[in-house]
C-alpha cells in the first residue's frame, strides 16, 4: 500500500508537490531533487513526523534542480539518482551516501498488449528513442514478440523534459549496450533526444503522458508505473534472459553494489550481470554540505536519514524498492562521523 498522499500525486501527475507532513512544531528541514525517490521518501517523512514531531519538506523537482538547489545553498540536502565523482564533491564541499535502489522500467500504451507482454532489449529501445525503429511492428521489435500482436502504428516516445536522474540512468544503461547511442546521444541529466518525442517534468509527468497517449513508450521508477496501473515491457539483460521488472530481480542488481570501494560511493549499477538482475537499476543519492547554512536542520536531516535507515525497510518494500543493507549503513554512518562534524551518532 502507498500513502494517500503519494497515490494522489502519483495518479494526478503532480510534479513539484513538496513532502509537508503537517506540524509547525519542531525543526524543518527542506529537500529537493529525484522524483525517483519520491513515492518512500514520501511515506518515510510522514512517519518520521508522527515518531518525532520533526518536518521534512521535499520537492520532487528532478535530481539536476535539486543540485542547483544544493548548490545555492537554499535547500538542507538534495536527492539525485545520477551520483557525483569524488573531484566534483571536494569542489562543491559536499557529501554523498546511497539511500535506496530502485527499478527504471519501460511503459507502453498499446491496445491488446496486457502488463510484461512486449520484450525489448537495450538494442531495441536505444532504436526507439533514436528514431531509427519508427512503427511497433518494425522487424526488430517482431523478432523479439514473434507471440505478440503488434499494431502497425507509428511509436510515441515521451521522455523527461527535466534535468534528471532517471534519464542518466537509462541513457547511461543504453550507452552501456549500444555504441551508436554512446556516441551520438551519450549520458547525462539532460540530453539532445535524436528522435523526435514529447517531454514532461518528472516521473509523474511521463507516467501521466504514455496513459493518455495510444502507441507510446515511456520510462519511470516502477512505483509509478504500478500505481498508474501502466503496462510494463520485460526486458532481455546482459545475460540474455527475459526478465520481469519487480523486487525480486531488482534485488539481483543490486547484489552487485561493491560499496566498500566505491569512492565518495560513485556506483552506476545499470546493466548488471546475473540470469535475472534487472538491467536499468539505479540508486538515489542524498548530498548534503559540508558546512551547512543551517546546522542545525543539516543535523536534523541526518537524523531523519538515519532513522529511515533504522524504519525504512518495510515502507520501501511495499513500493518494490531495495533498502540498503545494514552493512552499507554502517558504512555509511561511518563516513557521516567522519566528514560532517554536525553529524552525532546515536
Amino acid at each position: 500500500m502507498i500513502s494517500y498522499s503519494v497515490k494522489k500525486c502519483l495518479l494526478a501527475g503532480c510534479l513539484a508537490v513538496g513532502v509537508y507532513t503537517g506540524a509547525q512544531a519542531g525543526v524543518s528541514v527542506t529537500g529537493a531533487g529525484s522524483s525517483f525517490i519520491y513515492p518512500v521518501l514520501s511515506d518515510w517523512a510522514l512517519a518520521y513526523h508522527k515518531a518525532t514531531g520533526n518536518e521534512i519538506n521535499y520537492q520532487p523537482i528532478g535530481s539536476g534542480g535539486g543540485l542547483r538547489q544544493l548548490y545555492a545553498r537554499t535547500v538542507d540536502f538534495a536527492a539525485s539518482d545520477m551520483p557525483l565523482k569524488i573531484n566534483q564533491l571536494k569542489s562543491k564541499g559536499l557529501v554523498q551516501f546511497p539511500v535506496i535502489i530502485g527499478g527504471i522500467v519501460p511503459i507502453v500504451n498499446l491496445s491488446h498488449v496486457k502488463d510484461n507482454q512486449l520484450v525489448l532489449d537495450g538494442k531495441v529501445l536505444a532504436g526507439i528513442y533514436m528514431g531509427k525503429i519508427k512503427r511497433w511492428n518494425d522487424p526488430a521489435i517482431a523478432k523479439l514478440n514473434p507471440h505478440v500482436k503488434l499494431p502497425d502504428q507509428a511509436i510515441v516516445t515521451v521522455h523527461r523534459s527535466d534535468g534528471s536522474g532517471t534519464t542518466f540512468n537509462l541513457t547511461n544503461y543504453l550507452s552501456k549496450v549500444d555504441s551508436q547511442w554512446a556516441h551520438k546521444v551519450g549520458s547525462n541529466t539532460v540530453v539532445s533526444w535524436p528522435g523526435f518525442g514529447l517531454g514532461a517534468k518528472g516521473n509523474a509527468g511521463v507516467a501521466s503522458q504514455v496513459g493518455q497517449i495510444p502507441d507510446s513508450i515511456g520510462y519511470v521508477e516502477y512505483a509509478y508505473a504500478i500505481q498508474n496501473h501502466l503496462t510494463v515491457a520485460r526486458m532481455k539483460n546482459s545475460t540474455g534472459e527475459q526478465v520481469t521488472a519487480g523486487k525480486a530481480s531488482f534485488v539481483s542488481a543490486a547484489s552487485h553494489a561493491d560499496w566498500k570501494h566505491a569512492p565518495g560511493f560513485y556506483l552506476v549499477l545499470t546493466n548488471q550481470p546475473g540470469a535475472n538482475s534487472w538491467p536499468i537499476v539505479a540508486t538515489t543519492f542524498v548530498l548534503v554540505p559540508k558546512k551547512p547554512r543551517n546546522p542545525s536542520a543539516a543535523a536534523e536531516a541526518m537524523k531523519f536519514f538515519a532513522w529511515s535507515y533504522a524504519h525504512g525497510d518495510a515502507m520501501a518494500d511495499k513500493l518494490d524498492y531495495v533498502a540498503l543493507p545494514t552493512s552499507v549503513y554502517q558504512l555509511v554512518e561511518s563516513k557521516w562521523v567522519q566528514q560532517l562534524p554536525f553529524y552525532k551518532a546515536s
